[in-house]
């Protein structure tokens, strides 16, 4: 019981995080040595979108965090059925702007 209180992990959120950012658009990157996740919201009939948050990834911890994000699709859609998918939608990667790069 002391060695599980000894690998616990306090994690502690602020409130203006806590309150999420909503993106309805991922733009994913890589270099060898990293993967780079820029949230984007787009909204329709507006010709410019800016990131929201970008997360930055060990190429790793990218392949843990699409394991988990597998794992807790599946386990969702046993609760609450299929996720339908969406129809593709083109969208220009660069915005108007510079290529993404790592």
């Amino acid at each position: 019981m002391s060695e599980n209180k000894n690998n616990q992990l306090n994690i502690e959120i602020s409130e203006e995080v806590a309150e999420g950012t909503y993106a309805n658009l991922a733009i994913i990157t890589h270099s060898h040595a990293e993967f780079v996740v820029d949230f984007v919201n787009v909204m329709p009939g507006t010709p410019k979108s800016k990131v929201k948050s970008r997360i930055i990834l060990t190429p790793q911890h990218a392949k843990r965090l699409m394991h988990a994000l597998i794992d807790n699709i599946n386990k969702y859609e046993d609760a609450n059925g299929h996720i339908k998918d969406l129809e593709s939608v083109d969208v220009p990667l660069n915005f108007g702007g510079p290529t993404a790069q790592a």
